[in-house]
């Protein structure tokens, strides 16, 4: 069987940039890609050929700024008994149009079929074209099912999750020894250490944890925030918000680091340092995969 991957426009595939779409892909990749022929389209980038095939896996890179409709030609050209979009579902009519045989999954990772993002004329356009839909949550699922019930029959929660050999616990000899070396690379050996991973972004919430430094050291003088993201996936430069955090940080100095962009393969290792893992979201968030991670190393969160 041949399948198809259509990433989002945001970041490519491998996850040389992050991403958690781009990781689950690369997560899952291997076990597809061991039974069926497999095709992974995403947008260019400077580190990747625009095609190649690697361990069996075809991967196809396109332009950004056309990214969808580059796509749709791909498609025009080729014969996939299975399409996955992901996170895209403003895109699954082009497609389906583009390959009309294939069947169409689409999987969805925040509330997509809102009516800030669609249309009801539009979602039930989409549902005519699918022929599942996955979530990440129940949550999700139902942001679906309660503006169109008859969704429900093929909308499925499929969790995603980690690889578990990649975050051996903080009680087992492999563990233990990542989270020493660790850190001591951040210089924080004896310190009670509180950790933030994700998007530098008012949403995530990290501000709220560097308002808390204050109360926090007053109970606990030994006590690190360790801040681990950029802006934007791969992107260390700043912006008014990240401005705003290093001002807010000032006056904590040395008890509040920022570690900037952590590449994926590293993420592991900061879970491995902390004594408890923050997600401060103030959003509805999905289903943060930062909280499968935090809880596959063993840290409390």
């Amino acid at each position: 069987m041949k399948l198809a991957f259509i990433c989002t426009e945001k970041l490519p595939a491998p996850a040389v940039r992050g991403g958690a779409i781009q990781m689950m892909i690369d997560g899952v990749t291997p076990y597809f890609s061991s039974r069926y022929d497999l095709t992974i389209f995403s947008i260019e980038d400077p580190s990747l050929p625009n095609r190649e095939t690697k361990d069996g896996v075809h991967y196809i890179h396109l332009p950004k700024e056309h990214y969808r409709e580059a796509v749709a030609e791909e498609l025009r050209a080729s014969s996939f008994d299975l399409i996955h979009v992901f996170n895209r579902p403003l895109n699954v009519s082009l497609y389906k149009k583009a390959s009309p045989h294939s069947k169409i999954v689409l999987s969805l990772h925040n509330e997509m079929f809102s009516e800030k993002k669609m249309t009801f004329a539009q979602g039930k356009e989409v549902l005519d074209n699918v022929s599942m839909i996955t979530t990440v949550s129940e949550f999700i699922k139902q942001t679906v099912i309660e503006r169109f019930p008859e969704a429900e029959d093929i909308t499925k929660v499929v969790y995603s999750g980690v690889d578990l050999n990649s975050y051996p616990p903080v009680w087992t000899m492999k563990g233990s020894a990542v989270r020493k070396t660790y850190r001591k690379k951040y210089g924080i050996e004896d310190k009670k250490v509180i950790l933030f991973a994700g998007r530098l972004s008012p949403t995530k919430g990290p501000h709220l944890l560097i308002h808390s430094m204050r109360r926090i050291l007053q109970q606990h003088p030994d006590a690190v925030l360790v801040i681990a993201g950029g802006k934007w996936f791969s992107d260390d430069s700043e912006n008014q918000y990240v401005t705003y955090l290093r001002t807010l940080a000032l006056p904590y100095r040395d008890h509040i680091i920022f570690t900037k962009f952590i590449p994926a393969d590293d993420i592991p290792n900061l879970f491995l340092m902390a004594d408890v893992f923050v997600c401060s979201s103030q959003w509805n968030e999905p289903l943060a995969r930062v909280n499968y991670e935090a809880m596959a190393a063993g840290t409390p969160l």
